[in-house]
């Protein structure tokens, strides 16, 4: 027999979590307004496109190296809050370990995750679909790099956040990235946003690799232009990424946070 209050006691309960943790009613909402916009505008470029056959090349390749950056964040993060699920960070961070060795190890373990998947993507998108990851050519290579730098200084971004607002906010592993996919013209062109938007999206590294991976799936040179702003872009997200990480973990020290950090 169910009880109803037991039922209610186990709703509620959620309830006022929310009420503690706007960063919760704001996932509720994020999901499908991401979905509504990045497939609309995917809608939209798939509506003018001439590309034919051309287009499984232009979704796969931007689906891969788009996993790339996905992962590299995540990698990241999970790192940090595998530590605080397991109670574990405190125990770190009174032994000799630094906060710099701290986000090492993390981007190391992120690496290591990612390279297996993105090898296992492309392989099953071959054997699938007939497509060659390595048809881009040498361009592949710096394309992943700038992503990965990316997706690393969004980890880092999400670790600083986590460790400041505490557990509640560790969905943030799960959303940072998403949140840029929309201006990142993964799957459609840079021309496709609106006015407005396309400075934004032009003042994130993503939109460059994408813009130029379609440049070359297309048969165009690589387009120096567009890669070095992307790495220029890098260095700056990841100064300003590790700046803060540092600046939040002193803050969190100073305030006795660290302490409590996964209770």
């Amino acid at each position: 027999m169910i009880a109803p209050h037991r039922v209610w006691a186990v709703a509620s309960r959620h309830l006022y979590i929310f009420k503690h943790s706007p960063v919760r009613i704001l996932e509720m909402i994020y999901w499908p307004l991401l979905d509504l916009v990045l497939w609309g505008f995917v809608s939209i470029s798939l509506a003018h496109t001439s590309m034919g056959s051309g287009v499984l090349a232009y979704f796969l390749g931007a689906l891969i190296l788009w996993d790339l950056l996905f992962r590299a964040q995540q990698g990241v993060a999970l790192a940090y809050l595998e530590e605080v699920w397991a109670r574990n960070l405190l125990n770190l961070f009174v032994s000799p370990l630094t906060a710099s060795e701290f986000v090492a190890g993390t981007l190391l373990i992120s690496l290591l995750k990612l390279v297996p998947s993105v090898i296992m993507m492309a392989v099953l998108a071959f054997l699938f679909y007939g497509y060659n990851l390595l048809g881009m050519g040498f361009a592949l290579i710096p394309f992943a790099v700038a992503l990965l730098l990316f997706g690393w200084s969004l980890g880092i971004v999400t670790t600083a956040l986590v460790l400041r607002l505490g557990q509640g906010a560790e969905s943030l592993a799960w959303v940072v990235a998403f949140a840029f996919q929309p201006i990142s013209c993964v799957f459609y062109p840079l021309a496709v946003l609106p006015p407005w938007l396309q400075p934004i999206a032009l003042a994130t590294p993503p939109v460059h690799i994408f813009e130029g991976m379609r440049g070359v799936l297309a048969g165009h040179p690589l387009d120096l232009g567009h890669l070095g702003a992307a790495y220029g872009l890098d260095l700056l997200y990841v100064g300003g990424a590790i700046a803060f990480f540092y600046h939040t973990f002193a803050h969190v020290k100073q305030a006795g946070l660290l302490a409590k950090t996964g209770e």
